[in-house]
């Protein structure tokens, strides 16, 4: 999870794709200039459920915004996978 908050910060698209599930990859990533991303708060951690609610702070154009959602997860192999996120 946190690894992929990073990629968000630093634009890294092919780190996204690479780290999330086939099953549910989309073709391409791409970030929006306009975003900054501040900070990230992981709310609840429900690792036997493979869920992580977290809280991501983000700027456009001076202006905070929050984006609060609960992801799930895969591990596939010998690694974790983003798998979607749960409405």
């Amino acid at each position: 999870m946190r690894s992929r908050y990073v990629a968000y910060c630093l634009d890294e698209e092919q780190y996204l794709l690479e780290s999330w599930h086939v099953s549910t990859r989309p073709a391409s990533v791409k970030a929006d200039p306009a975003v900054q991303w501040i900070r990230l708060k992981i709310v609840d951690d429900v690792s036997r459920d493979d869920q992580v609610e977290f809280v991501a702070t983000y700027r456009v154009n001076g202006k905070a915004h929050k984006l609060r959602e609960k992801s799930r997860f895969l591990f596939d192999g010998d690694a974790w996978f983003y798998l979607d996120a749960i409405k």
